[in-house]
């Protein structure tokens, strides 16, 4: 098991070694108030958009479910009739030069996986860079835009936000609710009472303090084709090759198994590059991944590869509170 997988694993289910961490913990603490102080304050160099700017992050390290929920975003705000664009900071992507706008027919070593899946999936308009305030101003520079989303961003406190939206893994919850290294938090638990809402990916119903969010796997994709396929196209009690590349494998695989498939899980570290030898698996099936993983793979692909495309589902009462906040952000000449 890897070191990064040990450290998830005693987050989420305690391991008294933490303890030893605690110390490190302690400075990381000091580091990330000091720096939402002074971003606060108003000190230093912040970025003020524009146009309003939505932060859709998270405060546990690994994946909670954001890119699912961007792309819904995007495809709400598009039937509102609104110019959305993305901002990212591409994680393992390396483009030539920085920023970098995303075309569909970049690699996912140029582009990240997640930024690429995003444009492949809606088309908007998508720049990467670390720094996501230089990215908004290409992005404002090329594209006459009504809202931009932050994927990610949470914590990069050189770009002013109008909304934070925070995803929780439902299951996984926040672990021991400690910060870094000694915990999965990002920044203490307290941050959590500054955003505009929480969501809850898994949640069955919306809880006191935030709303739920579902994903459901909606079709099958062929990798090599991109033939579509019902999710009865596999018959009940199927074997499969189940590949995730994602924050919480597991999530995955679980879904596999509400669709009354037998995976066979085979979990990778969230990014991560694949080959065709590294899943060449035995004995011979189907192998089903998430879209994450597939937009990695589609040049090596072989003609039993399919990818589970799901979309999220977030409950009625965040659909009703987000159009508010569209209406306080957004001239109301912008909206029907």
């Amino acid at each position: 098991m890897a070191l990064s997988d040990r450290l998830l694993k005693a987050w989420y289910d305690g391991h008294p070694a933490l303890k030893l961490l605690q110390p490190l913990e302690a400075l990381y603490r000091r580091v990330v108030k000091r720096k939402r102080d002074r971003f606060l304050a108003g000190e230093g160099t912040i970025y003020q958009s524009p146009v309003p700017i939505v932060v859709v992050g998270n405060i546990t390290v690994g994946g909670t479910g954001k890119t699912p929920l961007i792309l819904w975003l995007i495809d709400h705000c598009q039937r509102s009739g609104l110019r959305v664009g993305v901002v990212s900071r591409g994680y393992g992507a390396k483009p030539p030069q920085l920023p970098w706008r995303v075309q569909a027919s970049d690699s996912a070593q140029v582009a990240g996986d997640e930024p690429l899946l995003i444009v492949q999936r809606s088309g908007v308009p998508l720049v990467i860079d670390p720094d996501r305030s230089r990215a908004v101003q290409a992005l404002l520079a090329s594209d006459t835009l009504d809202l931009i989303l932050s994927d990610d961003g949470l914590q990069h406190y050189r770009l002013a936000r109008d909304l934070e939206l925070v995803l929780i893994d439902n299951a996984r919850g926040l672990g021991n609710r400690r910060c870094l290294p000694a915990g999965p938090l990002r920044e203490p638990v307290e941050r959590l009472r500054s955003v505009d809402a929480l969501l809850y990916n898994g949640a069955g119903a919306d809880r006191e303090d935030g709303f739920a969010l579902r994903l459901l796997p909606t079709t099958l994709v062929n990798l090599l084709t991109g033939e579509r396929q019902p999710l009865d196209h596999f018959p009940l009690g199927q074997r499969v090759h189940a590949v995730a590349g994602i924050g919480n494998p597991q999530r995955f695989f679980n879904t596999l198994e509400t669709l009354h498939w037998l995976p066979i899980p085979h979990a990778f570290a969230d990014h991560a590059p694949y080959s065709a030898e590294v899943l060449n698996f035995t004995p011979s099936l189907p192998l089903v991944m998430t879209e994450k993983d597939a937009v990695k793979c589609r040049a090596f692909a072989q003609a039993h590869w399919w990818y589970l495309a799901v979309d999220a589902a977030p409950s009625p009462a965040f659909i009703a509170w987000f159009d508010t906040q569209l209406m306080r952000l957004l001239p109301a000449r912008l909206l029907p």
